[in-house]
């Protein structure tokens, strides 16, 4: 058995706290370990982590925030999912679909009715395939000095709840992205 294939089937489990080395353990050391850095934006720490470890390695993660919302005259909460990464060696065997499953079943009992991530255009395929659905309006998150900013990147959402139905109008975010 190649040692990139788990003997067992991987799960997803709470970690305690996620830092850059874990980050660096699953990506390898880069400048732009997501391929957003041109984007220009600040991005916010995620503050709950889910990860799988393989041969005691994380090669895992996905992060969550609760964020404030508006979308058209309404204000609500969204859980910013973000941090997804799985190590280049372990791709195609599942591990985003259990990690991002795993943060969205915690997501569930943070309160909110949706989910929302910002992701590459290439990713998009990956999520629509996890149930996310892209948004077709601009995003508008805030960035450092009071500025906002249009979110370059897509945005999709994906519902916390069987009955949760995204509402109509623009959407902006109160805060940096996550």
């Amino acid at each position: 058995m190649s040692e990139n294939r788990f003997s067992v089937a991987p799960s997803a489990v709470r970690l305690p706290q996620y830092t850059k080395a874990d980050q660096e353990e699953i990506l390898g050391k880069s400048d732009d370990p997501f391929g957003v850095a041109s984007t220009g934006l600040t991005w916010l720490p995620k503050e709950e982590h889910f990860g799988i470890r393989h041969e005691g390695r994380l090669v895992a993660h996905a992060g969550l925030l609760r964020l404030p919302v508006a979308i058209g005259d309404a204000e609500t909460e969204v859980v910013g999912v973000g941090g997804v990464a799985v190590a280049p060696c372990m791709q195609g065997q599942g591990l985003a679909r259990l990690v991002v499953t795993a943060a969205l079943e915690h997501a569930r009992a943070m309160g909110p009715q949706h989910a929302l991530l910002f992701c590459r255009p290439a990713l998009v395929p990956l999520y629509q395939r996890l149930g996310w659905h892209s948004l077709d309006k601009d995003v508008l998150v805030e960035q450092p000095e009071g500025r906002l900013v249009t979110m370059p990147l897509r945005t999709m959402v994906t519902p916390l709840r069987d009955d949760a139905r995204w509402p109509s109008g623009t959407v902006r975010l109160f805060s940096l992205p996550m």
